[in-house]
C-alpha cells in the first residue's frame, strides 16, 4: 500500500494522529475528552467471571483522581469541562466513561447515566465515548450507544488488551479473543465508531508474537481507533505483587520506542492512533519508570518517528 508524501505531512508526525485529526474533522476547534465516573464495576471483579480483576489493573491507575473525587456525573463533567477550558482553551468535549466496564449493566440503567453526562451543557458537547468488555456488549447495548448517533459523535472503545488466549488466561482477563470477535461482528454495519485498547510487553510475549497485533486490527475495517500502551506496573494489581517478589522485563522508553517504529508500518493508514503509549499517577506507578513528564515521553516517540522516516501503512 502505497502513501503520498502529503498523507504524512498532514499527519505531521508520521502516524494518523488523533489530535489533528480531530482539529480537521471539527473544523479547528479544540476538543477535548472529559473522563466521568458512573460507578460501574467489572465481572471479573463482582465475582460473575472471577474476583481481583485483571491482574496488571488497579482502576485507580486509569482515573485521574479529580474524576474519582467527584460525587455525581454532573460535577465532574463541569469540573472536567472547565479544567479543559483553563489549561487546554478547548471548545468542545466528548464524554468519557472510562473506568472499569461502562456497559456492565442494563440498557436502561446504562441510558440514564449517558443522558445525565450529556445533558450538560449539550451544545458544547460532540461526543460520547464508552469504555468497556467485549464480552459486556449485545445488540441492546449496541441499539442504545447508535440512538445518540443523530446528535453526538459516539466511539465504543473495547479492550483487546492481547489476541493471545494463553495471555488472556494469564492476567485473568476473564474474557477470550473470540469474545472481541463476537463483538466486532455486531458492530460490522454500526454507526458507532469502534477503538480496540492493546497491551504491549508482556513478557512471554516475543516481539513478533506482539507486531501481529497489526495483521488482527488491520482485518477488522469496523477498527476506526486504537489505542497503544505499554505493560506498566500499579501499586493495588496482583502482578504489582509479583513484580516485587520477582521483578521481570520491561519496556524502556528507548526499547518501546523502537518496537513502535517496527509496528507503525504495518497498521492500516486510516487507523487512527488515539494513543501510543499508557502512563499512570506517579504515586502508582512501579514499573517502569521512564523519568520524564507525559509531554516529554510524546514527545521522545515522535521526533524518534520522525528521524527515521517512520510512515504508518508505508510496509503494506
Amino acid at each position: 500500500m502505497m502513501l503520498t508524501n502529503s498523507a504524512a505531512v498532514q499527519w505531521e508526525k508520521g502516524y494518523n494522529n488523533y489530535g489533528p485529526w480531530l482539529r480537521e474533522k471539527y473544523k479547528g476547534m479544540r476538543v477535548f475528552k472529559v473522563i466521568v465516573d458512573g460507578g460501574f464495576t467489572c465481572p471479573n471483579r463482582d465475582g460473575s467471571k472471577g474476583y481481583g480483576g485483571c491482574t496488571y489493573c488497579n482502576v485507580d491507575s486509569f482515573t485521574p483522581s479529580v474524576a474519582r473525587d467527584q460525587p455525581t456525573l454532573r460535577e465532574q463533567v463541569l469540573m472536567g469541562m472547565e479544567r479543559a477550558r483553563k489549561g487546554n482553551k478547548a471548545d468542545k468535549f466528548i464524554i468519557y466513561f472510562q473506568p472499569n466496564t461502562n456497559t456492565y449493566a442494563p440498557a436502561h440503567y446504562l441510558k440514564m447515566l449517558y443522558d445525565e453526562a450529556l445533558s450538560v451543557n449539550t451544545e458544547d458537547i460532540v461526543g460520547l465515548s464508552v469504555g468497556t468488555r467485549p464480552d459486556c456488549i449485545d445488540a441492546e447495548k449496541i441499539a442504545l450507544l447508535e440512538s445518540y448517533t443523530d446528535r453526538f459523535d459516539v466511539d465504543l472503545e473495547m479492550g483487546m488488551e492481547s489476541i493471545y488466549n494463553d495471555t488472556l488466561t494469564q492476567i485473568n482477563r476473564g474474557c477470550m479473543h473470540e469474545d472481541l470477535l463476537r463483538a466486532l461482528k455486531l458492530v460490522e454495519n454500526s454507526k458507532l465508531d469502534i477503538c480496540v485498547h492493546t497491551i504491549f510487553g508482556f513478557p512471554w510475549e516475543t516481539k513478533e508474537m506482539m507486531l501481529k497485533y497489526a495483521d488482527e486490527i488491520n482485518r477488522h475495517p469496523q477498527i476506526k481507533f486504537v489505542k497503544f500502551h505499554h505493560l506498566h506496573i500499579v501499586e493495588g494489581s496482583v502482578m504489582g505483587v509479583k513484580y516485587k517478589r520477582e521483578p521481570f522485563k520491561l519496556f524502556s522508553l528507548p526499547e518501546y520506542t523502537d518496537f513502535l517504529c517496527e509496528l507503525l508500518p504495518l497498521v492500516r493508514p486510516d487507523v487512527v492512533i488515539q494513543r501510543l503509549f499508557g502512563i499512570s499517577d506517579w504515586e502508582l506507578l512501579i514499573a517502569p519508570n521512564w523519568g520524564l513528564k507525559k509531554s516529554e515521553i510524546q514527545y521522545f516517540i515522535d521526533k524518534t518517528i520522525l528521524d527515521r522516516g517512520v510512515v504508518q501503512g508505508s510496509a503494506l
